[in-house]
């Protein structure tokens, strides 16, 4: 089964509808410049009221960060009680090692051979937990860092989902398009924000199950 994360939650609202939905991680935005941005203060009732409310059935909760320090990240996931964390940015395999198999990242390869340097780079420190990716494969758009409703080139998705043992697939994937990329990659998982959402940061609800139910059904 198609693992399904939806990222940029900033509401309970919104984390509730999204595990309702069938959604198997839930994505919390650490990164401030981020239009989905949220403070470690914001996200702390959320996830605790989640796990209070749905138990054993909560979702993965996951902390994305860009070029954060160790601290800093290892301080966040503690305070609001995160499963996992996701490294969007530039970040070295050094401080992956230090956070110990509870993080992945997230890489944004410009072609194939880009990317297959970039599995190989991170390949000693995938996580060895069976719940999380071993890499999540975004699109390459200069100086941004995810989140730009583009989607990875078919060559590149297939060359590193051959390369991993677990991959999550993201970037411009949405309910109209899941499908296909599903069908054509056969990814361990899928990850969305923008494409289930009315505006940055307010998720749709009918888009969430639309998007859930479609990758279930490919």
């Amino acid at each position: 089964m198609t693992r399904i994360k939806i990222c940029g939650l900033m509401t309970f609202e919104d984390a509730l509808l999204a595990a309702e939905a069938g959604a198997d991680m839930l994505g919390f935005n650490f990164f401030k410049k981020s239009p989905r941005y949220i403070t470690p203060d914001a996200a702390l009732p959320i996830c605790d009221a989640l796990r209070s409310q749905l138990g054993p059935a909560c979702p993965l909760l996951v902390g994305l960060f860009v070029n954060e320090i160790v601290s800093n990240i290892s301080a966040v996931t503690n305070k609001v009680g995160l499963d996992c964390a996701q490294l969007s940015g530039d970040e070295s395999d050094d401080l992956l090692k230090e956070l110990r198999g509870m993080a992945f990242k997230a890489i944004r390869p410009m072609n194939v051979a880009q990317a297959l340097d970039d599995v190989n780079y991170y390949r000693p420190l995938f996580p060895s937990n069976e719940h999380l990716p071993s890499l999540l494969l975004d699109a390459n758009q200069p100086g941004l860092y995810g989140g730009t409703g583009t989607t990875v080139g078919l060559d590149i998705a297939l060359a590193v989902r051959d390369a991993v043992p677990r991959l999550m697939l993201a970037g411009g994937l949405t309910p109209e398009n899941v499908a296909g990329a599903v069908e054509q990659v056969r990814p361990w998982g899928v990850d969305v924000a923008g494409g289930v959402e009315a505006e940055p940061g307010k998720k749709d609800a009918g888009r969430m199950r639309a998007f859930v139910q479609t990758v279930r059904g490919a």
